[in-house]
C-alpha cells in the first residue's frame, strides 16, 4: 500500500510539473529585460528608433541607417536582454556599407505585450520585415539570427524563398536543428508534445535558396555544434564555420567570426 501511495504521489507531482511546463514554458524560454521608454537604445548618430504595430502590441525596433547602403542586415536576437545588449559593435556593417535592422520581441525592451505562441513570433517577424523591406528594393538582403533567433531567421528566409524573393544570404549563429530536438537532449523526461515552441529549423533550412552561412562554437554546451552539422547536411551549398574554443554566449567575440562575416558581406 505504501509503495502504491508513493507511486501515486510521484505520478501526481510529475503530471503537475508537466502541466506547469506546458502553460508556463515562456518563463523558461524567454528572459526579457525591460527598457524605459526614455532610455535610448544607442547613442550612435546613425541609429534611428521606430515602432511597428502588431495585433495587441507595439514592437520596438532600431535601424542603423547609412547614406547609400548596399543592403540590409536584418537580425533576430537571442532569448535574453533587449536591443541595448544586441545593437552594438556595428563597425563591421558600416565598413561593408550595410544598414542593420533589429527589433525586440514582445515584452523585451520597449516592446509591449507578451509572447504566447511560436506562430505569433513568426508573424511579428514577418510584419517588421514587411515594414522595412520597401526601403531595400533592389539592394542586398541578409537575414540573420543568433541562438533563439536562428529558428525565426530560417523561417523568414524560407518564406521569402517560397515567395520568389530569396535573401542574398542567410546567416545563422549558434543554431539549433529544432527546439524540439534540443529540448529532448536537455530535458529527456519531458514529453515532446508538451513543447509549444518546436521551431523546426531543419525543415525550414531544407527550403532555403541561395548562400547560407552557419557559425557555431565548438565548445557550445547549450546548443551543441552537432545541431549546426545537421543543418549543414541538408544544405550542401552552405558554409559551416567552426569556432575553436568558443562556447555559446562568447562566440561573437572570436576574430574568426568577424572575419567570416566580413568575407560573406564583401562577396554580396
Amino acid at each position: 500500500m505504501l509503495s502504491g501511495a508513493i507511486v501515486g504521489v510521484a505520478a501526481a507531482l510529475y503530471a503537475g510539473a508537466i502541466g506547469w511546463l506546458y502553460f508556463r514554458q515562456e518563463r523558461l524560454l524567454f528572459e526579457p529585460a525591460k527598457l524605459s521608454p526614455d532610455v535610448p537604445i544607442s547613442s550612435d548618430a546613425d541609429a534611428h528608433e521606430f515602432f511597428v504595430d502588431v495585433p495587441g502590441a507595439r514592437l520596438s525596433a532600431v535601424q542603423m541607417r547609412l547614406p547609400n547602403p548596399r543592403g540590409v542586415f536584418f537580425f533576430l536576437h537571442g532569448n535574453s536582454g533587449n536591443l541595448k545588449k544586441w545593437f552594438v559593435d556595428l563597425d563591421v556593417f558600416r565598413g561593408a556599407n550595410f544598414d542593420v535592422v533589429m527589433f525586440d520581441y514582445r515584452g523585451f525592451g520597449k516592446s509591449t505585450g507578451e509572447i504566447v505562441s511560436e506562430e505569433q513570433l513568426h508573424c511579428d517577424v514577418e510584419t517588421v520585415w514587411k515594414h522595412v523591406a520597401p526601403m531595400y528594393e533592389g539592394k542586398r538582403v541578409v537575414i540573420s539570427g543568433q541562438s533563439l533567433g536562428t529558428g525565426l531567421a530560417a523561417g523568414l528566409s524560407a518564406r521569402l524563398c517560397a515567395d520568389g524573393r530569396p535573401p542574398d544570404l542567410t546567416l545563422l549563429v549558434s543554431p539549433y536543428s529544432s527546439m524540439k530536438a534540443l529540448s529532448a537532449e536537455l530535458y529527456p523526461w519531458v514529453p515532446a508534445r508538451v513543447l509549444r515552441y518546436p521551431f523546426h529549423t531543419l525543415d525550414c533550412a531544407a527550403k532555403l535558396l541561395g548562400p547560407v552561412l552557419l557559425i557555431h562554437g565548438e565548445k557550445d554546451k547549450l546548443i551543441p555544434i552537432h545541431h549546426a552539422e545537421k543543418l549543414f547536411e541538408v544544405l550542401p551549398s552552405a558554409q559551416l564555420v567552426r569556432v575553436t574554443g568558443a562556447g555559446h554566449s562568447d562566440v561573437h567575440q572570436f576574430p574568426s567570426v568577424r572575419q567570416a562575416l566580413v568575407a560573406a558581406l564583401d562577396e554580396l
